[in-house]
């Protein structure tokens, strides 16, 4: 089996390229069998090329930053390290590409050089729209696809069934789920419930996607009983960072360690029980909000 190649953006994240340059280090060392195409401006990249046997230089003297338009920065800054490595791609130049900078522009320069899936619409091929997906932990102990988590935030109904096929598939290839239970992220499970949007996407997605079993809500990211859960890319992004932003809500805020700190930090040490002692009396929050907590927890 030959090296797989990934090219790998040096610039454009929110740390300095020599976090980028140390973790390809890791990467090589790690595993035997991967190569690396380090993307970035002639000065970065040659140096740490020359100096790393399976590394080579893609000299991008043009760089993509987070607060520049995705599509228009995809169109004029050709020579970007975004655009030079999915061109890299297509030309068969490497495997895979991986990046830290703009979410968008990688879409949208995968979109215009990389996807090799097209549909037929108004009497053309149409490139399908990419779809950011990753697998979370949830309570039956295994992982559930969350697509798409930002990737589009504007979607059509065809759309977010081929995101729910594109999930689906995830988790039969990589995470080994035979048949994936597939539900449309919306405000309540019932059939009825949801925007006109996701009401629209209900029946269609019922009708084109094997193991659709219904609408579901945010708390089944992580409750185990579906194993992708499909949303657009703007209600996909606010569920995933609510869901990032919990542990460190609790952690941060109890006055409660949880962990005593000369107990050893054991599995047996449970953070459930740790955090059933987070109550209003022993948050930082406004008034108004514990009142508000205490009235739920009465009723």
């Amino acid at each position: 089996m030959s090296n797989v190649r990934v090219c790998v953006d040096v610039v454009g994240g929110d740390e300095k390229p020599q976090v980028v340059l140390d973790g390809i280090e890791a990467a090589l060392a790690a595993d035997p069998d991967i190569e690396v195409l380090a993307a970035g401006p002639a000065e970065i990249v040659n140096p740490f090329a020359a100096s790393h046997a399976r590394v080579e230089a893609l000299e991008a003297p043009d760089v993509i930053a987070m607060d520049d338009d995705p599509i228009r920065a995809v169109m004029t800054k050709r020579k970007s390290s975004i655009v030079l490595a999915c061109r890299a791609i297509k030309k068969g130049n490497a495997d895979a590409f991986f990046s830290a900078g703009s979410t968008g522009a990688m879409t949208a320069a995968a979109t215009a050089y990389v996807t090799p899936f097209r549909y037929m619409a108004e009497g053309k091929k149409q490139p399908v729209r990419p779809c950011l997906t990753n697998a979370l932990p949830n309570r039956a102990g295994g992982l559930t696809v969350l697509c798409d988590m930002g990737a589009n935030p504007d979607v059509e109904v065809d759309d977010m069934v081929r995101f729910a096929q594109m999930g689906s598939a995830y988790a039969r290839v990589v995470l080994g789920i035979e048949h994936p239970r597939v539900g449309l992220l919306a405000n309540g499970t019932e059939d009825e419930k949801g925007s006109n949007f996701t009401k629209a996407c209900f029946p269609a997605m019922k009708a084109a996607v094997p193991g659709f079993v219904g609408n579901c809500e945010g708390t089944d990211l992580t409750s185990g009983n579906f194993d992708v859960v499909v949303a657009d890319g703007m209600s996909g992004n606010i569920a995933l960072k609510a869901t990032e932003a919990l542990p460190s809500f609790c952690c941060r805020n109890s006055r409660v360690p949880l962990w005593p700190r000369s107990a050893p930090r054991s599995p047996r040490c449970s953070l459930k029980s740790r955090c059933a002692r987070l109550r209003p009396s022993s948050l930082v929050m406004p008034r108004a909000v514990r009142f508000f907590w205490a009235c739920v927890a009465w009723s």
